[in-house]
């Protein structure tokens, strides 16, 4: 946990692991994308026909990415094609790749010449797609390069390259559609874009202003996966507390009455469906007050993620960041006088430009008081077309250094604290793997792959989704450990 995973980091461990995906056998993937799975594998047959056209997919970048790479992989999975679980196996690549910091463009770089050496047969897509002539001044044999969000580009690239199968025999998908994620848990995507202008953020250039999804089109998502065994949705966009304003919070009919495009609305209807709701990257706006209740009746869960990146007031005038208060830390306390249990996550920059130590020290006074449940950090990096680069004041790396170190340091200490007080306890535990050393899982608290773990050592009666009860028995910095009840 202490190397922070920011909000662009890649998801994959490996490029291939879409195989998994698909409900083929994953042979020595298994080792390096242990989780990936489709949702209802028990519907797709294993026994594909050798001659279906075959897809290798590498999808970096964050969860919002990730949703993009099962909607494209559902789409061509639908038309006959299979995931290929090696390139050596593929007709045809796809990157989907990540843009937001340049070590991310890097990376990407990185995947499509490795799909290049491999394959030879390459279509790009993605965030740093928005790049082209970049990526094909790198690599000029390319077939295709689409940006971000550009489905039917790439499944028209796709078909150029090598064209579908007419089978329905092979067409045939899970309702739900195929994810990357284990089937106990996905991502739930209910817009696109953003309409904030931070300055260090490059986000609304390569993936456009806010687009909300229709509420009635989010709730049918969710139900479908709910109904094929999904046990918490996280729900994810660029700005989910902005969500509906483009669309004027527009009503569609949803069980016969109308629901309108709105945060609350929408988490209320979510709340009904009987999985663990999740929300992610939730902007502090006044309207977030209102799904504190929510929280505390035990309608969604009683987690927050929200991206302060700062609190020193000169900082955050500096960033443009949107919704800040000065009294973020009180308004804080009375979210927990209203819902106790309420956990907050969020992610923070060191060094901005401009960052004086003054800053700095406010920023771990702030963390301290405002006992943030899961801090990430990372330092500041001059991402090409941020016009935080022109801002005066660059911090010198060492000291970026320097201050994430101190930043962590603190934050270990609140989170050992905070989790010192759940021993004891008889808390829900979602189960996420098991092996021979036992189970491990998460509680309502932590979200999967950037938060802690519950460790159930030695239990074996349990199996991935299961939601138990135990009682925490140890807490360290960042995990708990329990036994079933």
């Amino acid at each position: 946990m202490d190397a922070y995973k920011p909000p662009c980091a890649p998801v994959c461990k490996w490029r291939d692991c879409a195989a998994l995906c698909a409900g083929l056998e994953a042979q020595p993937m298994t080792k390096i994308f242990p989780n990936a799975s489709s949702h209802a594998d028990a519907g797709i047959s294993r026994e594909l026909k050798t001659s279906a056209p075959k897809v290798g997919f590498v999808s970096l970048g964050c969860p919002k990415a990730l949703v993009d790479s099962e909607r494209i992989i559902t789409q061509l999975r639908s038309e006959g094609y299979s995931i290929a679980p090696d390139y050596d196996g593929a007709d045809v690549v796809v990157v989907n790749t990540c843009g937001f910091l340049d070590s991310a463009k890097r990376e990407s770089l990185e995947a499509i010449g490795e799909a290049m050496a491999a394959n030879g047969r390459v279509i790009v897509t993605g965030c740093f797609g928005v790049e082209e002539n970049r990526i094909r001044d790198a690599y000029p044999g390319v077939l295709a390069v689409t940006g971000p969000h550009q489905y039917e580009q790439v499944v028209t690239a796709v078909h150029d390259a090598v064209p579908p199968l007419h089978d329905p025999f092979v067409d045939l998908v899970p309702p739900e559609g195929l994810h990357l994620t284990p089937r106990h848990y996905a991502y739930l995507k209910i817009s696109e874009g953003c309409n904030n202008r931070c300055s260090f953020c490059i986000i609304p250039s390569l993936r456009g202003d806010l687009v909300s999804r229709p509420a009635n089109h989010v709730m049918a998502e969710a139900e479908r996966l709910v109904k094929a065994g999904v046990k918490e949705l996280l729900v994810i966009s660029q700005d989910t507390s902005a969500y509906g304003l483009d669309i004027k919070y527009a009503q569609s009919q949803w069980k016969g009455a109308p629901l309108a495009a709105r945060f609350l609305d929408l988490t209320r209807a979510l709340g009904d469906l009987g999985a663990w709701v999740r929300l992610h990257y939730v902007y502090p706006y006044p309207h977030v007050d209102d799904v504190i209740p929510l929280m505390a009746e035990g309608k969604i869960l009683p987690y927050l993620d929200i991206p302060f990146q700062h609190a020193s007031p000169n900082v955050l005038k500096a960033m443009r960041r949107p919704a800040h208060q000065e009294k973020t830390a009180e308004r804080i306390r009375r979210w927990r006088d209203i819902c106790p249990d309420l956990a907050i996550r969020s992610t923070f920059i060191v060094g901005f430009p401009g960052e004086t130590e003054e800053d700095f020290a406010f920023l771990l006074q702030w963390l301290e008081e405002a006992k943030i449940n899961r801090a990430g950090c990372f330092k500041y990096e001059a991402v090409a077309g941020a016009k935080a680069n022109a801002l005066p004041g660059a911090v010198p790396e060492e000291v970026k250094e320097e201050r994430w170190h101190r930043f962590m340091e603190a934050q270990r200490k609140v989170s050992a604290t905070l989790l010192a007080k759940k021993i004891g306890r008889t808390i829900d535990v979602i189960i996420d793997e098991v092996d021979e050393d036992g189970a491990a899982g998460r509680s309502r608290w932590d979200a999967p792959e950037i938060d802690g773990s519950v460790f159930l050592d030695g239990d074996h009666g349990v199996k991935p989704g299961d939601i138990v009860q135990a009682q925490v028995t140890q807490a360290d910095e960042y995990d708990l450990e329990a036994e079933r009840l």
